[in-house]
C-alpha cells in the first residue's frame, strides 16, 4: 500500500488537499481535507441580527448572493413575514445570474482546461481542445468571460454591486426597478442567450432543455458545433460516465422561491431505487469525529464551532454533515434529479452520479436558468413594492436554506433580544467534501475516488482532477 498526497489543488477557491491510499495502482481509501479555517460563525456571535446580511456574504466572493439569501431566509423565518412578490422575482434573477456565472466559470475556467493537458496529447480531439480550452491562452475564454461579465451587469441593476451586496433583505430587495431597468434586463438576457446559442450550445436553448434521453444527448453531441458538444464527445471517448460515482443519495432544499413555491422543488432522491421523498431537513446532523473541532451538539441548531487542532484522528477543518446518518450529494445534479428532468433521470439510471452527469446537469442548468430569468423579468410589476418592512424578531432557533450553484446551503441561527446567540453554516462543499463520520463512512468525494485506477501516474493522474473538479469545490465556504 502506498500513500499519495495531492495538494494544494490549483483552480480551486481556497485550500484543498486529497490523500489517496493506493494498492496495485487502485485507490482503496481517500481522505479529503479542508486545511483552511475561516471562523465567520464566531464573527457573528453577539452582533445585531441584521449584521448577518453584511457579514455572511463576505464568506465568499463567488457565491456571496447565496450566502446573503440564506441569511435573509433565516431572518425571514424569525420574523414570520412574506416577502414582496416583486422582491422574490428580483432576488431570483440576481441569484440565477450568480449561479449561471458560477456554472460558466466552472466549465470554461476550472474543468475544461484539464483536457488540454499533455497527458491527452495522443487523443484525436486534443489539438482542438488545447486551442479552445487551454488555461489562459484558450480561445473560448475570450468569448466566455465577456459574456459572463455582461450577464453580471444584471446584478448592478438589482443589487447595486457584486459581490457582497447589501440589497437583499428578508422582505425582498431594497431597490425598485424602473421601466428602463426592466428593458435593460431584457437586453442583457437577450445578449447572453445569443452567446449561449452561438458558442456554448450552438443550438436554441429550447432544444437543449428538451433533451430527455441519453440517445438524444448522443445525437446532440454529434450534430451541434458548440463547446458543450465538444465536451460530450471528449467524455464519450474517456468514458466519463464510468468515473467518480457518488453515494447515490441526492438532496435539494428547493431553489428559487416564488409565490407558488420553488422553481426547482425540494426533495431527497435515492438514485439506486428511484425513490423520491420530502427531505427530512430537521434530521441534518454534523459529525466532528474526524474534524479539527471540539464535540458539541450534533444538531446544527444547537451546536457551536470550536476548533481543536490537536484532536486525535482529525484531518479536516470541515465537519461531516449527515442526513439520517448518511452522506448525501448536493449540486445541480441533485436539483435537476429531484426536479425530475428526464435527461438527468435517464443519465442517473444509466450510470449513477458520475463526472459526466454532474457536468451535464450544470451546463443544462445554464439553459434552464436563462429561460427562467426571462420569465421572471417578464413577470415584474413596476408599480408594486419590491420589499416589505421588517417585523420584530422572535427569540429562538431558525434556519434558512437556499440552493447555491454547488448545492444546498443552510444557515442555522438563534436570536435572543435582537442579537445573534448562535450561528451555524453548512455549505455545499461541506456536504460534498466532508470527512469520515464516527462510523467510518466517507464523504461523497471520498467515496467517488475509491476504486479509481491511478496506475503509475499516481498524483499526476488527470482522472483524479476530473473527479474532484466535477464537484467544483469552494473550500472558503466549507470550514467556519
Amino acid at each position: 500500500m502506498s500513500r499519495i498526497v495531492i495538494g494544494p489543488f490549483n483552480r480551486v477557491e481556497g485550500d484543498l488537499e486529497v490523500t489517496l491510499d493506493v494498492e496495485n495502482g487502485v485507490v482503496r481509501e481517500a481522505r479529503v481535507s479542508a486545511s483552511l479555517y475561516r471562523g465567520f460563525e464566531q464573527l457573528l456571535l453577539g452582533r445585531p441580527a441584521a449584521d448577518a446580511l453584511a457579514i455572511a456574504p463576505r464568506i465568499c466572493g463567488i457565491c456571496s448572493v447565496s450566502q446573503s439569501l440564506a441569511a435573509a431566509a433565516a431572518l425571514r423565518a424569525a420574523q414570520s413575514i412574506a416577502p414582496a412578490p416583486n422582491g422574490l422575482l428580483a432576488t431570483n434573477i440576481a441569484h440565477a445570474a450568480e449561479n449561471i456565472a458560477d456554472h460558466l466559470t466552472h466549465f470554461y475556467v476550472f474543468f475544461m482546461p484539464d483536457f488540454a493537458r499533455a497527458a491527452y496529447a495522443g487523443r484525436a480531439w486534443h489539438p482542438a481542445a488545447e486551442a479552445r480550452f487551454k488555461a489562459v491562452s484558450g480561445a473560448a475564454l475570450r468569448e466566455a468571460l465577456p459574456a459572463r461579465a455582461r450577464l453580471l451587469e444584471t446584478m448592478g441593476l438589482i443589487a447595486g454591486k457584486w459581490p457582497h451586496s447589501l440589497a437583499f433583505r428578508a422582505g425582498g430587495v431594497t431597490r425598485a426597478l424602473a421601466l428602463g431597468d426592466e428593458m435593460r434586463l431584457r437586453a442583457l438576457l437577450a445578449d447572453f442567450r445569443g452567446f449561449l446559442e452561438r458558442t456554448l450550445f450552438a443550438a436554441p436553448l429550447e432544444a437543449v432543455t428538451a433533451l430527455s434521453t441519453i440517445e438524444e444527448l448522443d445525437r446532440f453531441a454529434d450534430s451541434a458545433a458548440g463547446d458543450f458538444s465538444a465536451f460530450l464527445r471528449i467524455a464519450r471517448d474517456l468514458r466519463l460516465e464510468k468515473l467518480g460515482r457518488g453515494p447515490g443519495l441526492l438532496l435539494s432544499a428547493g431553489a428559487y422561491l416564488g409565490p407558488e413555491g420553488h422553481r426547482f422543488p425540494a426533495g431527497l432522491l435515492d438514485s439506486a431505487t428511484g425513490r423520491l421523498r420530502e427531505p427530512p431537513l430537521d434530521h441534518i446532523q454534523e459529525d466532528v469525529s474526524h474534524a479539527y473541532m471540539r464535540d458539541t451538539a450534533a444538531d446544527p441548531a444547537h451546536s457551536d464551532t470550536l476548533p481543536d487542532i490537536h484532536r486525535e484522528g482529525a484531518y479536516s477543518f470541515a465537519k461531516a454533515p449527515r442526513l439520517d446518518g448518511r452522506a448525501v450529494e448536493v449540486g445541480a445534479l441533485a436539483r435537476q434529479a429531484v426536479a425530475g428532468h428526464p435527461l438527468i433521470r435517464d443519465l442517473l439510471a444509466g450510470g449513477g452520479s458520475t463526472v459526466l452527469t454532474r457536468i451535464v446537469a450544470r451546463v443544462l442548468e445554464i439553459a434552464l436558468l436563462t429561460k427562467a430569468m426571462e420569465d421572471w423579468t417578464r413577470a415584474l410589476r413596476p408599480r408594486e413594492p419590491y420589499c416589505v418592512a421588517d417585523a420584530p424578531l422572535a427569540d429562538g432557533p431558525v434556519v434558512g436554506f437556499v440552493e447555491a450553484a454547488r448545492g444546498t446551503l443552510g444557515h442555522w441561527a438563534t436570536f435572543r433580544d435582537g442579537l445573534i446567540e448562535r450561528y451555524q453554516i453548512i455549505a455545499p462543499t461541506t456536504w460534498n467534501f466532508s470527512p469520515r463520520d464516527a462510523a467510518g463512512h466517507p464523504g461523497p468525494l471520498e467515496q467517488a475516488l475509491v476504486g479509481l485506477d491511478v496506475g503509475e501516474a499516481g498524483a499526476t493522474n488527470v482522472a483524479v482532477q476530473h473527479i474532484v473538479r466535477s464537484f467544483d469545490p469552494c473550500m472558503v465556504c466549507t470550514a467556519h
